[in-house]
């Protein structure tokens, strides 16, 4: 039995196939983790979204911002659509509503004691510590499929606040979490958000800092996994392992099975030309 960690899919479902027949992935025996961001930009998002729903108990995919968009979509009909979404077929499918209700309980943090693993989209600001992850987490979790799920929706999208305090209530609160967990890059040392800067490690003005890199970082003792930073490409450091190396834009797929750190990589063509997130 293996654990596979994966990076970014984004409707690349013909690239998840051949990945999964490199690693030899046995869905009776094998466990897949997938770091978010299955659906948009590339062109085959109902497919994933299906596949990896109908892995049931053999998948674990933590939401991604481009999975929340798309359940944004879903309530809000074509306010949110983007020139640059694929999304399309999966608002004209079938079992559209089973799909989105199925995505919209999935975790924004997973947690893996037995295998000392912690997985989010893309990061944690160096305010917290697992604990505070976690209960955050759960925070925005329960929104998310309970009754005010709705009015979340309207009032998830937004660059502010940029600093953790214990004291943010409401959307606030909410909306500091969700662009953690599924938009963050760069942060200053003292924790401020920064969603100005997109490219690799070294591109920023010195004031900010990849969120890992932030001295004393609170989650520091955790091993993470994450995916979204698709310019910094597969990393090891700083106790963290990013996933995400650019299948969408002609980069690779990549796989880390959790058990013995090994990582597989397909060449992918590109999908489309690098954009915004």
């Amino acid at each position: 039995m293996s654990t596979y960690a994966i990076g970014d899919i984004q409707g690349c479902y013909d690239q998840l196939l051949q990945l999964l027949e490199q690693i030899r992935f046995d869905p009776s025996s094998d466990r897949l983790w997938f770091a978010g961001d299955l659906v948009n930009r590339g062109p085959k998002s109902l497919q994933v979204l299906r596949f990896v729903r109908d892995l049931g108990d053999n998948a674990i995919t933590v939401l991604g911002n481009h999975d929340l968009h798309l359940l944004a979509v879903w309530q809000q009909k074509h306010h949110h659509f983007s020139s640059n979404d694929t999304l399309l077929p999966i608002m004209q499918a079938p079992d559209r509503d089973e799909l989105c209700n199925w995505l919209r309980r999935q975790p924004l943090l997973h947690h893996d004691a037995q295998l000392d693993y912690v997985m989010v989209h893309a990061g944690l600001p160096p305010q917290w510590d697992l604990a505070t992850a976690r209960r955050l987490a759960g925070e925005v979790e329960t929104v998310l499929r309970g009754d005010d799920f709705l009015a979340f929706m309207e009032n998830m999208y937004g660059n502010k606040p940029k600093l953790w305090k214990e004291e943010l209530r409401g959307w606030d609160r909410l909306r500091f979490a969700v662009n953690c967990f599924t938009r963050l890059r760069f942060c200053t040392a003292a924790g401020e958000l920064d969603f100005h800067h997109k490219g690799k490690p070294g591109s920023a003005e010195p004031t900010v800092l990849p969120w890992f890199a932030v001295p004393g970082r609170r989650s520091c003792d955790q091993r993470i996994l994450f995916g979204h930073w698709s310019t910094l490409g597969f990393h090891r450091g700083d106790n963290v392992c990013a996933l995400d190396t650019g299948c969408l834009w002609g980069g690779a797929l990549t796989a880390l099975r959790l058990e013995d750190g090994t990582a597989f990589h397909i060449d992918c063509p590109a999908t489309c030309a690098p954009g915004a997130e």
